[in-house]
């Protein structure tokens, strides 16, 4: 995803350097094997648990600060609220893991070989510029995490709903319609963020000083040079990684809860 998103525009008469997602994946398996395809996963990986615990946490904060009494139903637009406000808080984790992978992932592309890994790349970054350097690219994050994230979760519980069988409740959803509840809302989640989420990274992958004005350099840039279909590359490749993905993190969390209620009903 990052590599497509990123890939120079190629000079007049030259094929660019990836044709599609799969002709991305071939290059990259070949050019570096198996691991290149988790190139710069280390980073996500650490903060991907805490990460999933704070965006629903941010969410249930969100619904209940929209509540007058703990049963009170909310409207679609107020559980878009409530998901916005739980990609506040996932872009404190997100952040930094995001710099970093998309660093790395350009690094392996390219050849080079500045980085040895995603803790040398996060000293090297803190060294040179900073926290404001590990942060970089942090509003380009919270433009593509806030709505895309009250998308995710309105479109879940109006999903839920829609699945439910008349007569019956929203808690007892057999597990394959809240699998498909939940990559559903994966696939609306990204529709929303893939366009920030490609200035994002050419923003964080970009050397020092190229876009002064940070996200509106960049747009300017990628609307003149290559036309606004390029805010959407990368979409194959998200969309292949967002149902499953989504799906089976829905289903973890709808488990857990269960499981929470059973062992501590009052909780």
């Amino acid at each position: 995803q990052v590599r497509l998103q990123t890939q120079p525009k190629p000079q007049p008469g030259q094929p660019p350097l990836y044709s599609g997602t799969f002709d991305c994946f071939r290059k990259t398996l070949v050019g570096e094997g198996v691991r290149g395809l988790y190139r710069g996963m280390a980073a996500p990986i650490i903060g991907v648990t805490p990460m999933f615990a704070v965006c629903f946490f941010g969410f249930g904060l969100g619904k209940r600060l929209q509540q007058r009494k703990p049963d009170d139903v909310l409207t679609y637009p107020q559980l878009f609220a409530a998901g916005m406000l739980s990609g506040v808080f996932t872009t404190v984790i997100m952040a930094p893991g995001e710099r970093i992978k998309c660093l790395l992932q350009i690094q392996a592309a390219t050849g080079e070989t500045k980085y040895s890994g995603s803790l040398d790349c996060a000293k090297q970054l803190y060294r040179e510029a900073g926290i404001r350097g590990v942060y970089k690219g942090t509003v380009l994050t919270l433009m593509r995490d806030v709505p895309a994230s009250g998308m995710y979760f309105m479109t879940y519980e109006w999903l839920k709903n829609v699945l439910t069988p008349e007569g019956k409740s929203v808690s007892d959803l057999s597990a394959p319609r809240i699998l498909f509840a939940g990559g559903l809302a994966g696939i609306f989640n990204w529709a929303v963020a893939i366009p920030p989420d490609v200035l994002k990274s050419r923003f964080q992958t970009a050397p020092p000083g190229k876009y002064p004005n940070g996200f509106r350099d960049v747009l300017r840039e990628l609307i003149r040079e290559e036309g606004v279909a390029s805010l959407y590359k990368g979409f194959t490749a998200v969309m292949i990684r967002a149902f499953p993905a989504n799906a089976a993190c829905f289903l973890g969390f709808e488990v857990a809860m269960k499981f929470l209620n059973w062992i501590a009903p009052g909780l």
